[in-house]
């Protein structure tokens, strides 16, 4: 090994790919980042293109190779992704329609059925329940809407295992991306052929089943020719956002605590056994023996994005001719506000809720709107909506009991500092941000390990992270949102029976 090694992660995100290239210390050497659009055909849906992940990760990896000064050096690459991404693959191994993403939805229809008829059993085999987001009730909708796709699919990847695919030839997943799914016995580790029936799905349709830190394959030529990377480098599984994510922070010991504040909201705890609860996510983690307990919105810092695209024309524009970061230029709008924007309140529901609520009909909404109020009250008033959420999210976890020691922040929407603070202040609760801690960065670790440059996931980490700062609690603005939060919870018990009767009349419009 030498100072001029190196090791690539990529992270298929929901909105865009990074690519992160590092040295062995865990410096980055190159970072490349690219966006792909999400469509939506009705309301409720969201797809997305497999083409242009491929389009995207080529340029951001072609980012990464000029800021590097190529490829010398590289020794390996794994692959990270948002989870519940399914790309159904024909008997010519072509994509048979547009990949539904994790945060469609359009089978609610179909969770409700399962949840009534076969919960317990869903439960107790999968740790999850049925929720628009797994991919079992999406298999179950095209098995009644579109009949013929699902008769068509003889391979289903997920989202980073379809450029695993593209890259090695070789398509396997590993066990913590497919317990995202909902066909995966969490006792067993493997996949479940009741509950691949109960989604109308071929069991030999889904890939094989690997470790994180297992070498799946080397870039082929072909790979090598859509990258722009060395043939013969290998390819290491790599494992879902998440749980990458939580490993990138340094959250490899029971009791640490990750929330993020990325497209969706996480607050997830690790511990040293799973907890299954119908409140919660379970998955494994990347060290062995390690488990995390999630609890996940549905919205976060996409909320910031949608209000940028649709209210803040005039600071993107100003972005653009001043070479400013909009959304730096979007939280000194937020600045201006006080705390509890000046009694505006907004519930971040824009895609329906998972935790706590688990009810795809909510809707979002900014409450208590007054003439008086000026654009900043809205975006602060958005950020302390998501902080409520999130908060919401961790009362989950104070009701299991589980032990939490230590929080660190993370995402895009932790690089804020004013969004940090009301996360921070929310909670009452001293948060660390640690330097890098994005996905990407956390698969080049894997990376290492899979290829025996780090002995473990565990000593790569403790070797490569460092913490930013610490953000320590106003108490006193502490106390002022504890009581906003109680008008916050409120709030939602009114207004959920209203959102589903909504729901429900446009179900029968439509």
């Amino acid at each position: 090994m030498t100072n001029t090694d190196t090791l690539l992660g990529i992270d298929l995100g929901t909105s865009g790919c990074k690519a992160t290239l590092i040295g062995l210390d865990g410096t980055v050497r190159g970072e490349g980042y690219e966006e792909y659009a999400t469509s939506h055909p009705q309301p409720g849906f969201a797809e997305q293109n497999p083409q242009d992940w491929l389009a995207a990760v080529r340029r951001a990896l072609d980012t990464v190779a000029a800021q590097s000064g190529g490829w010398q050096g590289l020794r390996a690459v794994a692959l990270d992704g948002s989870t519940h991404n399914a790309v159904l693959l024909d008997a010519a191994e072509q994509v048979v329609r547009p990949v539904i993403m994790w945060t469609d939805q359009r089978s609610v229809v179909e969770c409700r059925w399962l949840q009534e008829h076969h919960g317990e059993q869903v439960f107790a085999t999968a740790y999850q329940r049925p929720t628009p987001t797994w991919t079992l009730p999406q298999m179950r909708w095209l098995a009644t809407h579109e009949p013929d796709a699902l008769q068509r699919t003889r391979h289903i990847l997920f989202g980073k295992d379809f450029l695993r695919w593209k890259l090695t030839g070789r398509m396997a997943t590993d066990h913590i991306e497919a317990q995202g799914s909902l066909f995966y016995d969490m006792r067993q580790r493997c996949w479940s052929k009741e509950l691949c029936a109960l989604g109308g799905v071929p069991y030999d349709a889904l890939p094989e089943l690997v470790e994180p830190t297992d070498v799946t394959g080397a870039v082929t030529a072909a790979g090598a020719a859509w990258t722009g990377l060395p043939a013969g480098i290998a390819v290491v599984a790599g494992a879902s956002d998440s749980a990458i994510e939580d490993y990138a922070a340094g959250a490899i010991e029971p009791g640490q605590c990750i929330v993020k504040l990325a497209t969706a909201g996480n607050v997830n705890v690790m511990t040293d056994a799973p907890h299954p609860n119908a409140q919660t996510l379970t998955y494994s983690h990347v060290v062995p023996g390690l488990w995390y307990t999630v609890v996940a919105t549905n919205t976060a810092a996409s909320a910031k994005r949608w209000f940028r695209d649709l209210f803040c024309a005039g600071e993107v524009e100003e972005a653009k001719r001043c070479g400013a970061n909009v959304f730096q230029l979007i939280d000194n709008l937020a600045a201006e506000s006080p705390v509890g924007a000046d009694g505006l309140l907004f519930h971040p529901y824009l895609l329906g809720e998972r935790s706590p609520y688990w009810d795809p009909d909510l809707r979002a909404s900014f409450v208590g709107v007054r003439m008086s109020h000026r654009k900043g009250d809205f975006v602060r008033a958005l950020m302390e909506g998501v902080a409520f959420s999130l908060r919401d999210c961790f009362r989950v976890l104070e009701g299991m009991g589980l032990p939490v020691t230590e929080i660190r922040l993370i995402g895009g929407g932790a690089k804020s500092a004013i969004w940090s603070r009301i996360v921070c202040d929310v909670f009452g609760r001293r948060l660390l941000r640690p330097a890098l801690c994005d996905a990407s960065f956390g698969a080049a670790l894997l990376a290492g390990v899979g290829v025996g440059i780090f002995p473990d996931p565990r000593a790569a980490v403790t070797r490569c992270l460092q913490i930013a700062d610490a953000i320590e609690p106003d108490l006193g603005t502490h106390a002022k949102y504890a009581e906003l939060f109680e008008n916050y919870v409120k709030v939602h018990d009114a207004l959920a029976p209203v959102y589903q009767a909504m729901s429900r009349a446009g179900r029968k419009e439509g």
